[in-house]
């Protein structure tokens, strides 16, 4: 399934992202997500639970795609 995520401001943090797109229940299951090579940012496995993701980016984990839009 595909999503979209209005990002307000210039970036969102790949864990800030997990949490408020309730991919993950909590900012530790989004570190523990992404710490065991789980998530991917634009089809590449992301270390950095702060990496900045700007509107274009594409994040994917458990099944589930989350594509970030500028909001309006």
């Amino acid at each position: 399934m595909t999503v979209s995520f209005a990002v307000r401001g210039e970036y969102i943090q790949l864990d800030q992202l997990l949490k408020a797109s309730g991919l993950t229940g909590t900012g530790g299951e989004a570190h523990a997500a992404v710490e065991a090579g789980r998530v991917l940012v634009d089809g590449q496995v992301e270390s950095r639970k702060r990496a900045k993701l700007r509107p274009g980016a594409t994040v994917s984990f458990a099944g589930e795609t989350v594509v970030l839009v500028a909001a309006e």
